[in-house]
C-alpha cells in the first residue's frame, strides 16, 4: 500500500464501518473529517484526539504538541493535558532524546497544556523518531463544534497560509535546498513550525459564531475543504485565487513538483460561519491572518472555474519523503 493516510474510502470500509457505538457517554463518534471524539463524563464534555508525527525530522516536539491540540481547538475545546508516546530508532542518542523532550515541554508550556503521561521506547520498528500524542480537552462554553455543522450559505475562512507545515518539512527534506532558497528563506521556512498551533483562532471562532472548523493537516487545504463538505453534507465553492500561499512555500513546491494546496498544512484552520467579514476582522484583531476563500453552496466541492475538487489522496509531502 502507498505511504500516508488511507483514502477516505479505505478508512470508512476497513476501519470506521467496523466500529460499534454502544455507550451513551460517547456523544461524538469518529467519522470522515471528524478528528475528535467527545465523551460525557461530567458537567462539560471531555474531548479527546490523537495524532502521530511521522514525516518531520526536526522540530518534532513542537509539532507533536500543536498538531494534537489543534484537533481539540477545531472542536472549540480547550486543551488541558497531553499523553505522548516516543518510538525511537536504535541510532538515537541521549542528547537527541533530551533535546526532543526540552522542545516538547517548551511547546506544552506555550500552549498552556500539561504533559500527563505517555510511553518511551527504543525500537528497530522505526528508522527515525516517531511520536504519537493524545490530547485531553474540555468542551467550550458554547458546546462542541463539529465539522458536520457547516450550513448552506456559510462563508469559509482560512487562517494563515497553505502548506506551512509542509514547507517546514520540505526545507529539511530537499537535498539541494540551498539551490532553491536563500539562507534567510530557509530560516523563514523553519520558522513556520512555530505557527502550527490553531488554538488561538479556534478558541476565538468558537466564541464568535463558528458553525464548523477543521485543521488542514494531510491532504492540505483542498483536502480539508472536501472533508468538511463531506462531513456536513453541504457543498463548497472555493476561490483558488483567494487561498494564500507564502512565496517561500511556493518556491519549495514548484521545485518539488507538488501542489501547495494539497500539502500538509497544520496551523491553517478552516472556519465556517454566517458572517465571514465579521469573523475575518475579529481574527485579524487578535493577530491571526485570515481571508474568505469560499462559500457553502450546492453539492460537492468545486472551484469557481468549475473544476471539481476530488477527495484527498496521499499528501503531496510523500512525493519528496519516501
Amino acid at each position: 500500500m502507498r505511504v500516508g493516510k488511507l483514502t477516505n474510502e479505505q478508512l470508512d470500509r476497513l476501519i470506521l464501518s467496523k466500529l460499534k457505538h454502544t455507550r451513551n457517554e460517547v456523544v461524538m463518534a469518529p467519522g470522515i473529517g471528524v478528528d475528535c471524539t467527545a465523551v460525557d463524563i461530567g458537567p462539560r464534555l471531555t474531548i479527546l484526539s490523537c495524532d502521530p508525527i511521522t514525516a518531520a525530522e526536526t522540530r518534532i516536539g513542537s509539532l507533536s504538541v500543536n498538531v494534537c491540540c489543534n484537533d481539540a481547538a477545531a472542536s472549540g475545546a480547550e486543551p488541558i493535558g497531553l499523553m505522548v508516546t516516543f518510538l525511537l530508532p536504535p541510532t538515537v542518542t541521549e542528547q537527541e532524546i533530551s533535546d526532543l523532550m526540552d522542545e516538547l515541554v517548551a511547546a506544552a508550556e506555550n500552549a498552556n497544556v500539561d504533559i500527563i503521561g505517555g510511553h518511551t521506547e527504543i525500537t528497530n520498528a522505526v528508522t527515525r523518531i516517531v511520536t504519537c500524542t493524545t490530547v485531553i480537552a474540555r468542551e467550550g462554553r458554547n458546546g462542541t463544534i463539529s465539522p458536520r455543522g457547516m450550513r448552506e450559505g456559510d462563508y469559509l475562512i482560512m487562517t494563515k497560509h497553505a502548506g506551512l507545515e509542509g514547507a517546514n518539512i520540505l526545507a529539511d527534506a530537499i537535498k539541494n535546498i540551498h539551490e532553491i532558497l536563500s539562507p534567510e528563506e530557509i530560516t523563514l521556512a523553519h520558522s513556520f513550525a512555530s505557527h502550527t498551533s490553531v488554538v488561538k483562532e479556534g478558541m476565538y471562532a468558537a466564541d464568535h459564531g463558528a458553525t464548523a472548523m477543521h485543521d488542514a493537516t494531510e491532504g492540505g487545504v483542498l483536502g480539508a475543504c472536501w472533508e468538511i463538505s463531506d462531513a456536513s453534507g453541504v457543498g463548497l465553492v472555493i476561490d483558488r485565487s483567494s487561498i494564500v500561499v507564502h512565496p517561500v512555500t511556493a518556491k519549495l513546491c514548484e521545485a518539488s513538483g507538488i501542489d501547495p494546496l494539497r500539502l500538509i498544512s497544520s496551523g491553517c484552520m478552516l472556519i465556517t460561519c454566517p458572517d465571514g467579514e465579521a469573523m475575518m476582522r475579529g481574527l485579524r484583531e487578535i493577530g491571526i491572518d485570515a481571508c474568505i476563500i469560499g462559500r457553502a453552496l450546492g453539492e460537492g466541492v468545486r472551484l469557481t472555474d468549475g473544476t471539481i475538487v476530488e477527495p484527498p489522496d496521499a499528501d503531496e509531502i510523500y512525493k519528496v519523503i519516501k
